[in-house]
């Protein structure tokens, strides 16, 4: 199936599919010193009940995907309940990932701009995330503050690390510095 793609050949981002799973599971792994891990059984059951599940590719591969859950999802994260029982309205970004030989091509970027889209078209005030401060992850940090997230809480999980509890709002100021849409 021909996708739309930009200028540097990566397609827009497009829902995922069952077919999608196999990269997914890879790029999760890859990455899953800053992610809970994934089996096969758990992503099938967490794209059964993501309100956002989608992909971007480049010659048929996956190198990036975004996971993320309404208000209700019967998911168990503890990061997820601590927004759930505090808000009504928002998007919950459960996962981002890029492949290492992709970062810096923009994917990220393209996939929250997209998430944000969505979020104002299905009438949601906020998205909201996590990332680590202890361990520290400066680019996560980074990478979200352009998109105008704040910290709303914070909390130390079970296996030692700490997160920020982070909110954006669902306005076109939420889009990083030199987007066109600004």
């Amino acid at each position: 199936m021909n996708r739309p793609m930009d200028a540097d050949g990566h397609s827009t981002p497009m829902a995922s599919e069952p077919r999608h799973f196999a990269d997914i599971l890879a790029l999760n792994a890859a990455s899953v010193h800053f992610l809970s891990p994934l089996t096969p059984e758990r992503l099938a059951h967490l794209h059964a009940h993501a309100a956002y599940h989608k992909v971007a590719q480049h010659d048929g591969r996956v190198l990036a995907f975004l996971l993320a859950f309404a208000p209700g999802a019967p998911y168990d994260s503890v990061n997820y309940r601590w927004f759930d029982v505090r808000y009504r309205d928002f998007l919950y970004v459960d996962r981002i990932v890029v492949a290492e030989a992709a970062r810096g091509l923009g994917l990220a970027s393209r996939l929250y701009r997209d998430l944000f889209d969505f979020a104002r078209a299905h009438g949601y005030g906020r998205v909201v995330c996590e990332f680590d401060v202890d361990p520290p992850n400066p680019a996560s940090e980074r990478f979200h503050r352009d998109f105008g997230f704040t910290e709303v809480g914070s909390q130390r999980l079970s296996g030692g690390k700490t997160v920020s509890l982070q909110s954006a709002p669902v306005t076109p100021a939420c889009l990083p510095p030199g987007d066109a849409r600004r």
